[in-house]
């Protein structure tokens, strides 16, 4: 999923089931952040991993090594990067690659970092070119070249740095150039929760709210919760809000529901422009395949929200399929939606529409 800035990228913001944080999120997540890996829930094996780094340079009495952690935003790679830092004993420094687009930017950021100190830099695939080439030396010798003066009066001043660990966040992995992959001492996937990981997730998360939940409010919340932390706090957030207003504040598998229909978030997670996609898709086009422009504009919606906002969730979770001829509906997504498909869907056989590319 492209999370870039894009017009895509607002409207993503803009909705309950979005991955990305808004200021809201980032107020809760700080106070719901588990302080160390025995806190932290899911990801079983990047904890493994990850402790055995974390452990073995203590003994060491070493820094740890640089760590790389991708994944789709919302599964914690934030909350990682600062288990890491108190692991260590050590302060953090956070920052991302937007933030950092000259090489003079790095370099002041790298010269004032004390020893031992965790420097998160999120979104790492989009820092510019000067500061990645940079960024190399830093993390092979701790240390950086400041260029003094322009032109052929120009001159290199070598800079000594403290041993630092960087941890790189990226949700695009495959951007970040070889050179850079391999400086990285440890590289760890986040993957997607399953709903049993996003149940306990919401039981320690109502907990720290003050929130009564039981199981079944809870099964009810993660099933809808795209596997994603995030997005599940969110939703326990906003199902709090109904119980407490519509009921004595206690959240079952009902109220969750009821909550969860007036928010427009269904049984699988999808939301009304999810919905709005798959509709127009099977209504308007009979399962496809339709052009991805066509298929924006019956939806009311730019492009880029249809195919980097809704599109990913849906291939996902198998609702749709993107290919040469356009996009196209699969059975799971006329049986969600209660329709039946035509002849020609249910068989395969379907001629390209007329719309179609």
């Amino acid at each position: 999923m492209n999370w870039d800035d894009t017009t895509g990228t607002d409207a993503a913001d803009e909705r309950l089931v979005a991955s990305v944080a808004d200021r809201e999120d980032q107020a809760v997540e700080a106070a719901l952040r588990p302080k160390d890996l025995g806190e932290f829930i899911g990801q079983e094996k990047v904890r493994e991993q990850l402790d055995l780094v974390l452990r073995a340079a203590r003994a060491r009495g070493a820094t740890a090594d640089h760590v790389l952690l991708s994944g789709a935003p919302g599964l914690g790679k934030t909350t990682l990067s600062m288990i890491i830092a108190a692991e260590m004993g050590a302060p953090i420094r956070i920052t991302s690659g937007p933030a950092i687009q000259h090489a003079g930017d790095l370099a002041a950021i790298l010269s004032s970092l004390q020893e031992g100190e965790v420097l998160f830099l999120d979104e790492i695939h989009r820092m510019s070119r000067p500061a990645e080439e940079m960024l190399y030396m830093a993390m092979e010798d701790f240390r950086v070249d400041v260029i003094v003066g322009k032109g052929p009066g120009a001159t290199a001043i070598p800079l000594e740095l403290p041993p630092f660990t960087l941890v790189g966040a990226t949700t695009r992995a495959g951007l970040l150039p070889p050179p850079l992959r391999d400086r990285f001492g440890f590289t760890a996937h986040m993957e997607f929760y399953e709903p049993a990981e996003l149940q306990r997730v919401i039981h320690r998360s109502a907990n720290l709210l003050d929130v009564e939940i039981d199981t079944g409010g809870a099964a009810e919340i993660a099933g809808r919760s795209r596997g994603t932390p995030r997005i599940a706090n969110r939703l326990l957030r906003r199902v709090r809000d109904y119980a407490q207003v519509k009921a004595d504040g206690m959240i079952t598998r009902e109220i969750a529901a009821a909550a969860l229909q007036v928010y427009e978030v269904d049984a699988r997670g999808l939301d009304r422009l999810d919905r709005g996609v798959l509709e127009a898709l099977l209504k308007l086009f009979g399962g496809g395949p339709v052009g991805l422009s066509t298929l924006a504009v019956a939806v009311g919606e730019e492009r880029e929200t249809v195919e980097e906002v809704a599109e990913p969730f849906l291939v996902r979770e198998g609702l749709l399929a993107r290919t040469p001829r356009g996009r196209v509906a699969t059975p799971a997504a006329w049986a969600h939606l209660g329709l039946t498909p035509p002849r020609s869907a249910a068989t395969g056989n379907g001629q390209q529409d007329l719309f179609g590319t």
